[in-house]
């Protein structure tokens, strides 16, 4: 079974920083794409980040520069850097992952989310 455990939200004022982490555990081949969506009451869950296998990364729009994803492939790790934050990141962000699988001879991946952490910016 794969867990995605998540840790790092909180309440932080205008202009402050957080720093999420998520791992990846248990039994699987490989980790591919990792990324940070997030989704704030009364709205659609949206992308934030994501980065390949490779560390390809993209932004949306709204964080490019004041965000930075990254990963570390030997911990099944993806983190993210959060620097000027706004009241409008107000949202539970989510991680989520990619991971490939071995039934028999076949490869399967499947993504999986973990169980969302709350990210409040207010003074």
């Amino acid at each position: 079974q794969v867990q995605l455990v998540e840790s790092g939200g909180g309440l932080v004022q205008p202009g402050g920083s957080l720093r999420l982490s998520c791992a990846a555990s248990g039994s699987f081949l490989r980790v591919e794409s990792m990324g940070w969506y997030r989704q704030a009451p009364g709205k659609d869950r949206e992308l934030v980040a994501r980065i390949s296998s490779t560390g390809s990364t993209n932004y949306a729009g709204s964080v490019k520069g004041r965000f930075t994803i990254s990963r570390d492939n030997s911990k099944n790790t993806v983190h993210l850097q959060m620097d000027s934050l706004k009241p409008e990141d107000t949202a539970v962000y989510y991680c989520s992952a990619d991971i490939v699988t071995v039934v028999g001879a076949i490869y399967h991946t499947t993504l999986h989310w973990g169980q969302g952490t709350q990210v409040t910016v207010s003074a």
